[in-house]
């Protein structure tokens, strides 16, 4: 499973800035909702505000204090045209981006199995990006483990 990588010098985002955050809540481990920044809050870490989540009460986008460490900037554009079996791939679902495995090919859609959930879904590509960790200030390709 990827895991939520914590730089010790974590880059300092502005006002306006486009990020990702990751969800440690129980059942959103391994999501990523995209926010924009609306006020870095030093040590606090940024209120954000995110582009598909809404309040409660639907009046509008949700806005939330979030540590340091939970915000990335969003990842590099995706070149992959085509995923194989077992690349390792956020699929964008339920209003965030969720990291799956590739398991199998249909025309323009693929099966992604979610190690967290046990499920297994199909998307089309367009749904789909190749999964990137960020480590150190830079963006890395995730290495995982093969499924047993």
């Amino acid at each position: 499973m990827p895991s939520i990588r914590v730089s010790f010098n974590p880059p300092r985002f502005r006002r306006g800035d486009l990020v990702e955050v990751a969800s440690a809540q129980e059942g959103f481990v391994g999501s990523y909702f995209e926010a924009t920044v609306v006020a870095d809050l030093g040590k606090d870490g940024y209120l954000v505000q995110y582009r598909t989540l809404l309040r409660d009460d639907s009046s509008g986008p949700l806005r939330e204090v979030i540590g340091a460490a939970e915000v990335r900037p969003r990842p590099p554009p995706d070149p992959a045209e085509r995923y194989r079996a077992g690349d390792v791939v956020d699929a964008f679902d339920n209003e965030g981006w969720w990291w799956g495995r590739i398991t199998g090919r249909s025309g323009d859609s693929y099966s992604v199995f979610f190690e967290t959930t046990r499920d297994e879904i199909v998307y089309h590509k367009n749904a789909l990006r190749t999964h990137h960790e960020w480590s150190e200030g830079r963006w890395c390709l995730a290495m995982l483990v093969p499924v047993a």
